[in-house]
């Protein structure tokens, strides 16, 4: 009597085999679980890292500490964050900045000036480093100009020096002080001595703004570095600076490499510097606004009673 062969598992057989292997024991159980388990679509930079822990923080916790870590970090805002926490409630008017040539040079460093100038504008929705706003500063009115550093760093071109400028004469204009955050890595090569030139410009808006008895106050941010440094950042009538800031003209390590020593630890930092006496005042972010406001109604009001 013949044996009936050994038959294999039918086509139907092996693929049921298949899907339970590759859904394991959630394709077995009852409908609708497995969505419970599917991965989610979650927003891009909904976590930030600490830069000096490495501590993952959730993002809107990080934005109601007006962007300061638990660790103490003063993360670098741009100028809609920075107006918002500047005025009183938030409430200004933006100032339009001057139009300039771009690319007078027609420069490139491998990539085009112009193609860096779109990258950056599409980045941080600015036209370029400067933005001014006008408004109310506990209680005083001002005019406060914010530099972004995450426009190119910062840099001071013609630009920059157009808008300081603006806003220089803005205050003027409506007799109120200025009030400028600067946030650079220097010059913009770019634009060669075109951008050198702005820090003289620079200091002349200064100079017009001391013949009209305006306050000139100056916040020192992280960074503050090059010929920002060496131009307005220092020409204020108060130089007040965010927690550990880095402030100077030309880095540490550069420094350290020129004149072959050790520098001290915090060299250059905003602590250090209130040491030296460069900066008047090392000020937390969420008490900038209060401490703003008491030197600006103080500033002005020697101003009223000069006049009188």
């Amino acid at each position: 009597m013949a044996m009936a062969e050994p038959q294999g598992p039918k086509k139907g057989d092996k693929t049921k085999v298949a899907t339970e292997r590759r859904g394991g024991w959630l394709s077995r159980i009852a409908p609708g679980v497995r969505g419970a388990f599917a991965k989610r679509e979650t927003p891009e930079n909904l976590w930030v890292k600490c830069p000096d822990t490495g501590e993952m923080i959730y993002r809107s916790d990080l934005e109601a500490a007006l962007w300061v870590t638990p660790a103490g970090r003063h993360m670098r805002i741009g100028p809609e964050a920075r107006f918002k926490y500047t005025f009183d409630g938030g409430v200004h008017e933006v100032l339009p900045t001057p139009a300039v040539v771009e690319d007078p040079l027609k420069f490139s460093d491998g990539k085009p000036y112009k193609e860096r100038l779109a990258a950056a504008r599409k980045a941080t929705g600015e036209q370029d480093a400067m933005a001014i706003g006008f408004g109310k500063v506990g209680g005083v009115d001002a005019v406060v100009l914010v530099q972004d550093f995450a426009f190119m760093g910062g840099s001071l071109g013609m630009a920059a020096g157009e808008g300081f400028i603006a806003a220089a004469e803005a205050a003027i204009t409506r007799q109120v002080p200025l009030v400028v955050f600067t946030a650079a890595g220097g010059a913009r090569m770019q634009e060669g001595a075109l951008s050198l030139m702005q820090m003289a410009r620079t200091t002349l808006a200064i100079n017009e703004m001391k013949d009209a008895g305006l306050p000139y106050v100056v916040v020192l941010t992280d960074p503050t570095t090059g010929g920002v440094t060496a131009s307005y950042a220092m020409l204020g009538d108060v130089h007040l600076a965010e927690p550990g800031a880095l402030i100077g003209f030309a880095g540490p390590r550069v420094i350290e490499q020129t004149i072959r020593e050790t520098l001290p630890p915090g060299f250059q930092r905003s602590e250090y510097l209130v040491e030296k006496g460069m900066v008047d005042r090392v000020t937390p972010r969420k008490d900038l606004p209060a401490v703003l406001g008491s030197i600006l109604g103080t500033l002005m009001m020697g101003r009223a009673l000069k006049a009188a």
